[in-house]
């Protein structure tokens, strides 16, 4: 099963991190291969949001759409991502966001299988290269938002 993480220390806070990696809804936006997300349903439990997405993601002439569970952790902070239904027989995926000197350490973790062999083979190393490049797309969506350095906490 492929998987993929990453630790990465960028220039702002913990929780200026966690609220991008949060606002699923604007991933299409800067996000590789996210094409659309829509939420179906939102909840409170025992004290964090959850919801329900759907998200399409797309490569030339391939869409596929697939279901997750997210469940917020703003005073963790964390993501945490459990698949539902689409074209992967498992997906699992992880943010934490850790203060450190300047800024913080960002830890991604994404695990995935489809249940399709041929659409594995087809766009599994595109999938690799996307998940390679999902730092880099959250880093620049936080200089757009943020600027150039951290917001002072407060």
């Amino acid at each position: 099963m492929p998987t993929f993480s990453t630790r990465r220390r960028v220039p702002y806070t913990p929780r200026q991190m966690y609220d991008l990696v949060a606002d699923v809804e604007k991933y299409p936006l800067f996000l590789p291969l996210t094409e659309a997300l829509h939420i179906r349903k939102r909840e409170m439990r025992g004290g964090r949001d959850v919801f329900t997405a759907d998200l399409t993601v797309g490569y030339k002439a391939i869409r596929e759409t697939f279901v997750t569970e997210v469940t917020l952790y703003p005073d963790a902070p964390k993501v945490e991502t459990r698949y539902i239904e689409g074209p992967f027989r498992y997906l699992e995926n992880r943010w934490q966001f850790h203060a450190a000197t300047g800024g913080c350490e960002i830890d991604f973790f994404i695990a995935y299988d489809f249940k399709s062999r041929m659409l594995g083979m087809l766009v599994g190393a595109v999938f690799d290269q996307a998940f390679r490049k999902f730092s880099d797309a959250f880093e620049a969506r936080a200089r757009a938002v943020y600027g150039t350095q951290a917001l002072p906490v407060g």
